[in-house]
């Protein structure tokens, strides 16, 4: 039977029960007794301890471990968080021929993230495109092509605005929660390295700072080659681009048997447009139908195989809007069949256009 902790107000009753039967006529229940004051005191300091205990319960076992003692769990096994990085991409500066931006310079966001170049950049042509990282690691200093920076000290025949240049700053993401380590540690404990099995691929992959899915094709180009998809489900765009993938390849690379030919991809993104009619149709349901359809296609969605593996069953997409929050009832004009794919192709959400039940 698992051990009840017991509540603050059940401690401040046991405690005046024991006072009465050991120091009979006094009555510590009255509201300004003394004694009645002093085991109120008491249980609420084994309350405290109570509660510390609970918490070291859960500090036991990996399941239930959190924080730095999750990661003394994980550390046995030689599976360490994964740090925050930052974001990388280039940027364009505007001045006179000539001009030197020095490395180090830095370029401010509106929002106040910073970045600073990474080598010194030379205005030819009125131009320069400096490569630039983000001073603080982590998914915000993730930018998309065209936002504009500003130089934080001016710089002689250089125009104080910069643009980030196609293809953003991307890359950066937040250090790994509780949850991805504990998973990771799971597979770890679960499914031990084998030289090169399915699962060594995934949990390399995963190792790499952002990404959170990850689908192993062996035999993908033939014999002795394997293809690795993966995902950055937490940035803005789901689908990594050139420089995370080759990211992934080199981490990769560096453990994978010397036999084994394998590459890195970015799945081909393949949107799901669908046409909903809705009851209630208004905007809260809306967002919990999305909501709900947002969790299915990262629960369900993978990269086709060639096997069906893409699919998605079109009763998963009516349960999900069934179990929104606020939906009465609802039709689901489009698709109408089963989700299927081209190999290296993931499903994701489209646009949902709405409208209401007839």
């Amino acid at each position: 039977m698992p051990f009840a902790r017991p509540s603050l107000p059940n401690l401040i009753d046991r405690i005046r029960t024991d006072i009465e039967t050991r120091l009979p006529g006094t009555d510590p229940r009255l509201r300004r007794s003394i004694l009645g004051a002093v085991g109120r005191a008491v249980a609420g300091e084994m309350h405290g301890l109570y509660g510390f205990l609970d918490w070291m319960s859960r500090q036991i076992i990996p399941d239930t471990a959190e924080g730095a003692i999750l990661e003394r769990h994980a550390d046995w096994w030689r599976v360490t968080r994964n740090p925050a990085a930052p974001a990388t991409g280039s940027v364009s500066f505007t001045g006179s021929d000539g001009a030197i931006i020095p490395a180090g310079t830095t370029v401010q966001r509106s929002d106040g993230a910073e970045y600073t170049t990474d080598a010194e950049a030379t205005i030819d042509s009125g131009t320069a495109t400096a490569g630039v990282t983000a001073s603080t690691a982590g998914q915000d200093g993730n930018a998309v092509a065209g936002v504009s920076l500003q130089l934080t000290s001016p710089i002689s025949g250089v125009q104080s605005s910069a643009t980030v240049t196609s293809g953003g700053l991307t890359g950066g993401a937040d250090e790994e929660d509780d949850d991805a380590l504990r998973e990771r540690l799971r597979q770890r404990v679960q499914q031990p390295p084998q030289g090169g099995a399915v699962t060594d691929y995934e949990q390399w992959a995963l190792e790499v700072e952002g990404v959170t899915r990850v689908w192993v094709m062996p035999l993908w180009n033939g014999s002795s080659t394997v293809g690795v998809y993966f995902t950055r489900d937490d940035d803005a765009e789901i689908i990594p681009d050139a420089a995370e993938v080759q990211a992934v390849q080199d981490y990769i690379d560096a453990r994978r048997p010397v036999t084994a030919d394998v590459t890195a991809y970015a799945p081909t993104e393949a949107p799901q447009d669908m046409i909903i009619q809705l009851a209630p149709n208004d905007s809260t349901t809306q967002a919990a139908v999305e909501a709900d359809l947002s969790d299915l296609f990262r629960r369900e969605a993978n990269v086709e195989d060639g096997n069906g593996s893409g699919t998605i069953l079109v009763s998963h997409i009516r349960e999900a809007i069934s179990i929104a929050t606020g939906e009465t009832d609802h039709v689901l004009v489009s698709p109408t069949d089963d989700i299927t794919l081209n190999p290296g192709e993931l499903a994701t959400l489209g646009a949902i256009t709405w409208q209401a039940i007839p």
